[in-house]
């Protein structure tokens, strides 16, 4: 791979500006009796003109034992600017082995999934046996494997098609979660341990059990939430091969029992919507999508009778994934920049997006199932999963494959979609293999 280093103008000196005084002729006594309102004084001047004044002889105080001098503040790591920009190296500029992470690429290149490009045609393949299977959201044609390789922030490897814009399934889960974490954040949400029928008291969580459903639980995947969303039964998302349980069994204690759901991840899009007041892509794009430069390209589908009235107005609640079709469709490119902002606790630059807090909970398993953290953070502190990576890795996952693979260990940030997921964790095991520092 050549290097294609992006070069900057330099920036352009200040203009000096200068003040001109003019002396109003007005008599002392009316000057006293006019008041005036108190003014700025202006930026502190850090030059004083004139000789500098002698330092006094003798020995200089010594400085107390134990003092340092005080640390120069950390250099603020890269991010690229807006799209299109992005910065991209040799893979040796950036500590990796280009010989190594070919033979990574070419290993995603030839395990791609089997599942038809047809992505409508994939839905019956997969979900065609369940009941209430009707697509309620789009589809549409994938392209091919197509991956990014991020070091320190900038591209040292890509493949595939990285502008297309694709379904990306249940990493939608991640940007769903986001939104939510935004809330919190803002104060909208006082606090995760609060049931959510406190500040969204709408039917769908007004059943005894639903009512005891907090915000954690619903990011958890752990809240065993009741009933039937956009025409959808909760029971019907991968159900149990004996029909008779299907809606005869016993409701678990939310927080006590993990079961990944999507009319379950919908019901929490739909609470987000009513506590926001407006269309959760219009959260997405403002707070998170805008300030890190995503393209203007990605979508994010609700289904077809997935609108409430809020204030007044009909609004679309999206959904969590793909299930049904909908969900976001994005680059590889967008998905990148997430990924980035996720291995970077929230920053983006000097601008702070998601608070640390915020990615903390996130980051931190969940009691029933410890692989999983908000969703879609899928964790690796067993490394069962990812046996080469390291314990603090993670990734954003979907179906397709679709994944963001996030390793602060390694500043690196790797998208992979379309691969079969039994060969993921072997392109990661070879992805780092490849960097050499």
């Amino acid at each position: 791979m050549t290097s294609h280093p992006l070069s900057r103008p330099p920036g352009r000196p200040g203009v000096a500006r200068s003040l001109a005084v003019l002396a109003l002729a007005a008599s002392a006594s009316l000057a006293a009796l006019t008041p005036t309102p108190p003014r700025d004084p202006g930026p502190v001047p850090t030059q004083v003109r004139g000789p500098k004044p002698a330092e006094a002889p003798g020995p200089k105080p010594a400085e107390a034992p134990g003092t340092k001098p005080e640390a120069p503040p950390p250099a603020i790591p890269y991010v690229p600017s807006p799209h299109p920009d992005w910065q991209r190296r040799a893979p040796a500029d950036a500590g990796m082995d280009a010989a190594k992470l070919r033979e990574a690429i070419d290993f995603a290149l030839a395990n791609e999934t089997k599942n038809p490009r047809d992505l409508r045609l994939a839905h019956d393949m997969l979900f065609g046996r369940e009941p209430h299977d009707a697509p309620l959201g789009p589809f549409a044609e994938r392209g091919p494997v197509t991956g990014l390789v991020v070091r320190h922030g900038t591209i040292v490897g890509e493949w595939g098609e990285p502008d297309r814009v694709d379904m990306t399934y249940s990493v939608t889960k991640s940007f769903l979660s986001t939104t939510v974490g935004l809330a919190f954040d803002r104060g909208l949400i006082r606090s995760l341990d609060e049931p959510v029928w406190t500040s969204v008291p709408i039917p769908e969580f007004a059943s005894p059990h639903n009512r005891t459903i907090t915000w954690d639980h619903l990011l958890r995947q752990t809240s065993d939430w009741e009933g039937t969303l956009w025409g959808k039964p909760e029971w019907a998302d991968r159900p149990d091969p004996d029909p008779s349980t299907w809606t005869t069994r016993a409701r678990r204690p939310a927080g006590t029992s993990y079961e990944y759901n999507d009319v379950r991840v919908n019901a929490l899009a739909l609470a987000a919507l009513h506590v926001w007041r407006r269309p959760l892509p219009q959260v997405l794009r403002e707070l998170v999508m805008t300030p890190i430069g995503a393209s203007p390209t990605w979508r994010w589908h609700g289904y077809e009778n997935a609108w409430v009235n809020v204030d007044g107005q009909m609004l679309q609640s999206v959904s969590g994934g793909a299930h049904w079709g909908g969900g976001m469709f994005l680059s590889a490119l967008d998905q990148a920049r997430f990924g980035l902002l996720t291995l970077r606790r929230g920053r983006w630059g000097e601008r702070l997006v998601l608070s640390d807090r915020w990615v903390s909970l996130a980051l931190t398993p969940t009691v029933p199932q410890p692989t999983y953290g908000f969703m879609n953070w899928m964790l690796n502190t067993d490394r069962k999963r990812l046996p080469a990576a390291p314990a603090s890795a993670f990734h954003h996952e979907g179906n397709g494959m679709n994944a963001i693979y996030c390793d602060p260990e390694h500043d690196l940030v790797v998208v992979v979609r379309w691969i079969d997921g039994k060969a993921f964790p072997g392109f990661v095991e070879r992805v780092l293999a490849a960097v050499a520092d």
